[in-house]
């Protein structure tokens, strides 16, 4: 009898510690890709403020445009930060790149947060703006494939499940900013937004920072990793020997960037050509965003379980076939309900998708390219399909008249991931 309660009880113990570094690590890997896209998105959502503020012109739309062109400007910098920092990451280790880029993203929130406008000192305030919108592309270009890296190499029996956690983040972060959103205009004149509202959410993702920067120094190096003797320079090795897994990560990323940016736009979308409020737009997104934090986890571990191509393509099929109908419905019924309905049914199907993607990603680069790998084929699939969603979305709308324009681009990236999918299942043999 006391026999197997001291058995239990050493079981438990273990089991507590062990449980204990799982957390601390995924909140590590995760916390620097959640600041990431908070800073992002909230950027995005006041952008309008922020183009009066610093980007001040006769023209309203030019003033937007400029302010636009910053945050495409972080996008443009996004793959020299995935060579730099992923290189430093498959050199010298998973932990220093992750404590740099922390250190950068800081550096980026704490100049937006404080920059005196363009009325106090001038030509400086969107230069810094840029500056700060740079650094934090920069950062963002080695963030996910070291963070991935360090979690899928702690926990490769688990690794759709651990690196999930990279995606879930994302919905956390859009959670908080379109509720900032929410909450600032709703509750603020427009004065008050634009004299000191607006900073809100930057000083809110500062104080973010320092909690990262105190978990990640107090996590341990990938075992693989430091047991990898390979010492050939990562970016010529990727370039030499894995040229054919860059190309598929690319691919299969096409959807899932697509999707994101195009629920990022939604609120616009809803508000420009369905003719809703600004509250129902961003109530809509934050039920997407529950939806992403929520059930990409699950996802996560059902990858593990029953393969992660299959479990994509599946999704990407379900996308390809009801992208057009869901759209078609919200144009002839634009009521809360319907955006909402919409918006639920595209971030389950975003879920399904990219839940295993970050496992999948990792599984087609050895370890000593594996971050800088992973890194540039998500950031230049982010560049090109990502930072120009918003401007596509809008163009081909005005081009075409057609409210339904939207759908048909999704259709072509749903296409495209669906191909590369099976390519990889060809080529990589993964399930």
């Amino acid at each position: 009898m006391s026999d197997t309660y001291n058995v239990g009880s050493v079981e438990a113990s273990t089991k507590k510690p062990a449980d204990k570094k799982l957390l601390k690590l995924i909140v590590a890997s995760s916390i620097g890709n959640a600041l990431e896209w908070f800073d992002l998105i909230v950027y995005a959502f006041f952008a309008s403020t922020i183009s009066k503020l610093f980007f001040p012109t006769d023209n309203e739309t030019l003033s937007l445009m400029l302010a636009l062109f910053a945050f495409a400007m972080s996008y443009l910098i996004r793959p020299i930060g995935a060579i730099v920092i992923g290189g430093y990451a498959d050199k010298v280790g998973r932990k220093a790149a992750m404590l740099l880029t922390i250190w950068l993203m800081m550096a980026g929130t704490f100049l937006i947060a404080v920059m005196p406008t363009y009325e106090t000192i001038g030509l400086l305030a969107p230069l810094g703006i840029l500056l700060a919108r740079l650094l934090q592309g920069f950062s963002a270009g080695g963030e996910f494939g070291s963070a991935t890296a360090m979690l899928v190499e702690h926990y490769p029996e688990r690794k759709g499940f651990i690196s999930s956690f990279m995606f879930a983040s994302q919905g956390l972060s859009g959670l908080l900013g379109a509720g900032f959103g929410l909450l600032l205009t709703t509750t603020l004149t427009t004065g008050q937004l634009e004299s000191w509202g607006w900073r809100i959410p930057f000083f809110f993702g500062l104080l973010i920072g320092p909690v990262g920067l105190y978990i990640r120094r107090h996590i341990e190096e990938t075992t693989e990793f430091t047991e990898s003797k390979e010492e050939k320079i990562p970016l010529i090795e990727l370039f030499a020997n894995n040229k054919l897994g860059i190309l598929f990560n690319i691919g299969a990323m096409i959807l899932s960037t697509s999707v994101t940016y195009s629920i990022i736009f939604m609120p616009t979308y809803a508000t420009k050509y369905l003719g809703l409020s600004n509250s129902i737009g961003y109530g809509g997104t934050l039920i997407s965003y529950t939806v992403l934090m929520f059930l990409t986890p699950f996802v996560g571990i059902l990858s593990d379980r029953i393969g992660r191509t299959r479990l994509m393509i599946g999704a990407g099929v379900l996308f390809f076939l009801t992208v057009w109908p869901a759209f078609f419905i919200l144009s002839t019924q634009p009521t809360l309900i319907m955006l909402a309905s919409v918006l639920f049914w595209l971030s389950v199907l975003k879920s399904m998708y990219f839940g295993g993607l970050p496992a999948l990603m990792s599984e087609m680069f050895p370890t000593r390219v594996r971050a800088t790998g992973m890194a540039l084929s998500y950031n230049i699939s982010t560049t090109l399909f990502g930072s120009f969603t918003p401007f596509l979305l809008v163009w081909s709308i005005s081009a075409s008249g057609d409210q339904l324009a939207p759908s048909y681009y999704l259709l072509f990236t749903s296409f495209v991931s669906l191909l590369a999918l099976f390519g990889i299942r060809r080529h990589f043999k993964i399930n």
